[in-house]
């Protein structure tokens, strides 16, 4: 039987991006290079639109970079939610995040990292239909490409209060592990998913052509 939850997507993007040098949600996108113009486009922005067509709303969890992300992301469309702490972590800013979609009255959510570039929109599409067609044991469903597991990750009730129940110290990879007979991990022909942009030389490898 399927089920229909109400999605909010959720973009963790508190992060210094100290190895990065620059603040990633800014960096240009799609990846410039040669003599392909500027499209006005940044990853975060570029992440809000692409996420907008399958969620209710898009929350995008700041921290100490809110004035300069707070344009970007009411420009496209999307919410500010502010983690106070930011320096608690990541799994912290999950965390602020998962308690804005169950404050809007809202059960399921899309979770993914602003350094990641965004997924197809096919892959969205085969990652909704397969939590829509999951049985009930089955909280979350990642996606997986290349035998990488990747994001946007897909989380009902269930594993959201789960995160919300651990410590602000814990991390979302250990959650997920004491969970994991709730996850179902779904292949999907998208490099987009696994790619992780922590660095200069990680965007300057990136192909100067996307989706």
């Amino acid at each position: 039987m399927s089920r229909g939850p109400s999605f909010c997507a959720v973009i963790l993007a508190a992060g210094e991006s100290t190895r990065m040098g620059r603040d990633k949600a800014l960096l240009p996108w799609p990846p410039l290079g040669g003599a392909q113009p500027a499209s006005g486009q940044t990853l975060l922005s570029a992440a809000i639109q692409r996420l907008s067509s399958w969620n209710d709303m898009v929350f995008v969890v700041v921290g100490k970079n809110e004035a300069n992300l707070a344009p970007v992301v009411y420009a496209n469309g999307g919410e500010i939610v502010l983690n106070p702490a930011p320096e608690r972590g990541q799994f912290s800013s999950l965390q602020v995040g998962l308690h804005e979609v169950l404050s809007r009255g809202r059960d399921a959510a899309m979770v993914t990292l602003v350094d990641r570039p965004p997924a197809e929109a096919a892959t969205l599409q085969i990652l909704r239909d397969a939590f829509a067609e999951a049985p009930p044991h089955i909280w979350a469903v990642v996606p997986e490409h290349a035998g990488r597991h990747g994001h946007p990750i897909l989380i009902g009730r269930e594993m959201i209060e789960a995160f919300l129940r651990a410590e602000p110290s814990a991390t979302a990879r250990e959650i997920q592990k004491q969970n994991q007979e709730h996850i179902q991990y779904v292949a999907v022909n998208d490099p987009w998913t696994a790619a992780n942009l922590n660095t200069p030389e990680d965007y300057a490898q990136l192909p100067h052509s996307t989706q």
